[in-house]
């Protein structure tokens, strides 16, 4: 599917952008380019040491951001496949620095999108949240116009062979900044742990099945759909408990702009929502949605479904977050007492 195929991944030195690389460098024996574009230059001169030119001469490190416009589309000459990987995530920093996020979040999708239209590019697809889906808060909406912007670009890319599709998906397991990485440095230290609240849901994916993903989407996408997959969810507790089970927590409150559940799937998206294997298709108002549900084999959602991490049918539970962990997350984990 890949090989002499060049590929774009923005955000490429994040959890998402190193997984994605180790993963295809390993399945791809002939990728014709891997470009990995970032602004940060001790990261990109750090994942440089793991891919050495001499040994890996299809991957380029590329420094720049999705907010310059010129910049990026310089990186997308010759470019068949962009990931969009890129944005800045932190909500409580989202709801203080609202411009900066508006700048890095709809600023440079629009930028990838035009990138995207004025080279030759085949396919993109962006990665989103569940935070998109009815946001409170900044992050979320910032969220919910990407989506939104990258969908629209179907509408306007004419007769060329170009398709825009998004990805949505929870809590990242163990990735940079996320709950599990961040209770265990917590317990390393002996201190409690910080529930915002004992009841607060998330939905659960893996790095790898988050590449998965976007490696199927790659294969399979139409263009214009928001594919959500069916994941488990967990509560915050569990995750707690599983890390260190006689640890005290502590109820801090949820932070400014947080929901006590999540939703990737709102009741208004089930109108136009199908499903099959694996994932959920969002598709447009518009959209023919036929030919979709041939092309995936799929069928349409009941009307007034959901898909909310507090409703969840499938659930995590301290065994199976403690198996995750070994797979996913450390090797070497055992829960602190």
């Amino acid at each position: 599917m890949l090989n002499n195929k060049s590929v774009l991944i923005t955000g490429g030195t994040g959890s998402f952008g190193k997984k994605f690389t180790e993963i295809i460098l390993n399945r791809y024996k002939n990728i014709k380019r891997l470009v990995i574009f970032s602004r940060d230059e001790l990261k990109q001169f750090e994942m440089a040491q793991y891919y050495p030119e001499e040994k890996y001469p299809q991957v380029r490190f590329f420094i720049g951001d999705v907010r310059d416009a010129n910049r990026f589309k310089r990186a997308c000459e010759g470019i068949d496949i962009i990931i969009h990987a890129a944005a800045l995530k932190q909500v409580p920093a989202a709801e203080y620095n609202p411009d900066e996020f508006i700048k890095t979040n709809i600023g440079g999708a629009q930028n990838i999108i035009d990138a995207a239209l004025e080279t030759n590019v085949e396919t993109v697809v962006a990665l989103s949240t569940d935070k998109a889906a009815a946001p409170i808060n900044l992050y979320g909406a910032t969220k919910l116009v990407s989506d939104k912007l990258f969908i629209a670009a179907n509408n306007i890319k004419g007769s060329r062979n170009l398709k825009f599709s998004v990805v949505r998906y929870g809590n990242v397991m163990g990735s940079r900044g996320s709950v599990i990485p961040f209770f265990i440095d917590k317990a390393k230290k002996g201190v409690s742990l910080p529930l915002t609240h004992k009841d607060m849901t998330r939905f659960n994916i893996s790095l790898e099945d988050g590449v998965e993903m976007v490696m199927w989407a790659i294969k399979n996408a139409l263009g214009g759909e928001i594919f959500v997959p069916k994941i488990p969810s967990y509560k915050i507790e569990t995750i707690a408990k599983a890390i260190a089970p006689n640890i005290k927590t502590v109820d801090v409150g949820i932070r400014p702009g947080e929901k006590l559940h999540e939703e990737m799937i709102t009741e208004s998206d089930s109108y136009n929502t199908i499903v099959f294997d694996k994932y959920y298709a969002i598709l447009t108002s518009n959209a023919d949605k036929e030919k979709y549900i041939k092309h995936y084999n799929a069928k349409e959602v009941e009307k007034g479904f959901k898909y909310n991490s507090g409703t969840n049918d499938e659930w995590e539970t301290v065994e199976s977050i403690r198996t995750k962990i070994l797979k996913y997350v450390d090797p070497n984990f055992i829960p602190f007492k």
